[in-house]
């Protein structure tokens, strides 16, 4: 039997507490860049704000813990990944939709490419709490 609440145990703690500085980061990002550079980027800033929203997504529902919010931390967890890949990827192939670093713009090398292994450890402790 699965025990939800074990996502916010143990080094689940210090996963909750990344991803709540990644959706802070990227929220705070996304907001400055849409606001002040919007016309220079529309794609890179509005993927960054969607990046926002999916760790705050994925920092609640690994806080709160329940049957669902383990489903909803999944999922928000493997679009992160899918995310991250394509636009890293993305980024690289055509470079002048991204003239200013994103979170996920080249695999989050702008961050120390902790936006590409989030995600893998994130579902690898969602697995391991299972």
């Amino acid at each position: 039997m699965t025990d939800p609440a074990a996502t916010r145990h143990g080094p689940g703690r210090i996963l909750i507490l990344v991803y709540g500085v990644f959706a802070l980061a990227a929220t705070a990002r996304a907001g400055v860049q849409i606001a002040t550079q919007f016309d220079q980027a529309p794609i890179a800033y509005v993927l960054s704000a969607v990046a926002a929203v999916i760790y705050i997504a994925a920092t609640f529902a690994l806080a709160r813990a329940t049957k669902v919010a383990r489903r909803v931390a999944t999922v928000a967890i493997a679009v992160e990944l899918v995310g991250v890949i394509a636009i890293g990827a993305f980024s690289y192939a055509v470079p002048e939709d991204f003239p200013d670093a994103t979170v996920w713009s080249h695999f989050g090398q702008g961050y120390g490419f902790v936006p590409l292994v989030l995600p893998v450890l994130g579902l690898l402790w969602l697995r391991r709490t299972s």
